[in-house]
């Protein structure tokens, strides 16, 4: 068993069974993505358009692809034929903008709105009155469902601060009943997520290494 195998283990070992982990494989070699695979993991997350399309062009056909980074809208075709989550939603126009290219094929596109909580302003998602504009127009989008929630806490070692960004998105959630799926938590702050809700954890350097 290699070290992405063994990190992957020990992760394992301590996730709930009904957390979802998300290997985050941006950067990664197909490679060390098959090694991941070989020992049963099916969801990675991506983030550049032109690696992920190529990954899902050689690699297993039922691995389940998560899109993870900012999106623009006139990359959103080039997803839609095989995307299994879209993670980072962050404005009605990219709503739109899949529920059009996703109608194009007839394919119901499943995706989490991206909320911004974090203290950076240089993180990507809607403010929780964007969130809230939006979540009673959904019916308008025949081609879209949108199953929860996704956010990135501050980029601090202040554990009550990550903690109050991660328990913001699990109060918002509770709004409305759609909003089953909750992301957040990555290799630093997982487990503190895990005891505040979240539903599905994303993990890059604790399985990869740093890159």
């Amino acid at each position: 068993m290699n070290s992405v195998q063994q990190h992957i283990k020990l992760i394992r070992h301590n996730l709930p069974q009904d957390v979802t982990l998300i290997c985050v494989s941006k950067y990664q070699s197909e490679q060390a993505i098959s090694e991941a695979y070989q020992v049963g993991e099916r969801d990675f997350g991506e983030s550049h358009m032109q690696e992920l399309i190529a990954k899902h062009e050689h690699l297993p056909k039922d691995i389940r692809w998560h899109f993870i980074g900012h999106l623009q809208t006139n990359k959103v075709k080039y997803i839609v034929p095989f995307i299994h989550l879209i993670q980072s939603v962050d404005s009605w126009h990219l709503l739109e903008t899949i529920n059009r290219e996703a109608a194009k094929i007839e394919r119901r596109i499943e995706v989490l709105l991206e909320v911004h909580v974090a203290r950076e302003e240089s993180k990507t998602g809607m403010s929780i009155d964007e969130l809230r504009t939006i979540l009673p127009r959904l019916n308008e989008l025949a081609w879209v469902r949108v199953v929860g929630l996704m956010t990135m806490a501050t980029n601090t070692d202040d554990e009550q601060e990550i903690r109050r960004c991660f328990t913001t998105v699990h109060e918002l959630a509770k709004e409305d009943e759609r909003l089953h799926i909750l992301s957040y938590g990555m290799s630093d702050d997982y487990p503190i997520a895990i005891a505040e809700g979240s539903t599905m954890v994303r993990i890059g350097s604790k399985i990869f290494g740093e890159r």
